[in-house]
This record gives C-alpha cells, sequence and structure tokens, in this order.
C-alpha cells in the first residue's frame, strides 16, 4: 500500500535526520479540523499539503491549516519568475492518486526525496514552533519541530495565502 510507503520514508528521513518526532495514530480524518482536534493541536500548527498544477507542472504547497490558498499570488510568483502561469487549477482526484499513491487529506509536506515535486511553503506555516501533519493517510500523523522541517525539505517560501481578514 503507498501511504504505508510514503509514511515509512517520512519516519527513514527524519530518523535519518535525527529529528524529534511524534508519531500518533488517530481516527479518520478528513479535514484539517479533525485532524487537529484528533492530535490535540492548535489548527494552525497543522500543515496542509495541496499539489496544485501551474501551466504543464504540478508542485506542492503547503501551508498553515487554518489559511486558503491564494491562486492569484502563486500565479504572480510564477509570473516575476518569467515561467508561464496562465493555466493552474488543483490536481484532481485521480490525478493526486496517480501522481502520489494518496487520497486528499493524506498528502504529507514533504517534496523531494518523498514526493517528487518542487515545494513551497507559505509563511504562515513558519510562524509556529512545532508542525503536525497527515503522513500519508488519514489515521498517521506527525508532529515535529518546524525547524527542523524547514532544514529537511528545503522549500522556496513565498506568500501565497490569502490575507487574514
Amino acid at each position: 500500500m503507498q501511504s504505508m510507503k510514503v509514511f515509512q520514508s517520512i519516519t527513514q528521513l527524519l530518523s535519518n535526520h535525527e529529528v524529534v518526532f511524534e508519531h500518533k495514530v488517530h481516527e479518520i480524518t478528513l479535514t484539517s479540523e479533525q485532524s487537529a482536534i484528533a492530535r490535540g493541536d492548535l489548527l494552525t500548527e497543522g500543515a496542509k499539503a495541496i499539489l496544485y498544477k501551474v501551466q504543464d507542472n504540478f508542485y506542492l504547497f503547503v501551508f498553515a491549516a487554518d489559511r486558503k490558498l491564494d491562486t492569484k499570488k502563486i500565479k504572480l510568483y510564477f509570473k516575476n519568475k518569467n515561467l508561464k502561469a496562465k493555466k493552474t487549477r488543483f490536481a484532481s482526484v485521480d490525478e493526486l492518486m496517480e501522481l502520489t499513491g494518496l487520497v486528499p487529506g493524506s498528502v504529507p509536506p514533504f517534496g523531494r526525496p518523498i514526493l517528487d515535486f518542487d515545494l513551497f511553503v507559505d509563511p504562515s506555516l513558519t510562524k509556529n514552533i512545532n508542525i503536525s501533519f497527515n503522513a500519508g493517510s488519514l489515521t498517521n500523523s506527525v508532529t515535529m519541530k518546524l525547524k527542523d522541517y524547514l532544514a529537511i525539505s528545503n522549500p522556496t517560501i513565498f506568500n501565497f495565502t490569502k490575507d487574514e481578514q
């Protein structure tokens, strides 16, 4: 099962980097809110990972679970990098399964070497001490120090969430 391979890859990566993390097994959670409750975390500590297509390529965008993606900011970022971004959209459930072997809500916040995508992180996530996320399944979560996550995942950081109301 692909979800167990992803979970094992994450725990192996963290162990190889001697990162302290907590693994929690919980009931199936379908939303960020349910995941936060099941883990006993704040919603702001949860990482939402979205597979998003910009022009012809898929990218992984990770942000605090209490925020919403701002697609205009993503288009502007790519335009400013002299990359085409006229066509953007979320990955379909079928595409997500085909490209990752995972279901919505189980995608971890890791690009390479876990998932073969360029990784972008919104600053909303970097305000926390810890990060929590579903790790390849809807029943396995990991909590770790944010500084360790950023050091291992090596993301590109830019603001791509909607401004707080």
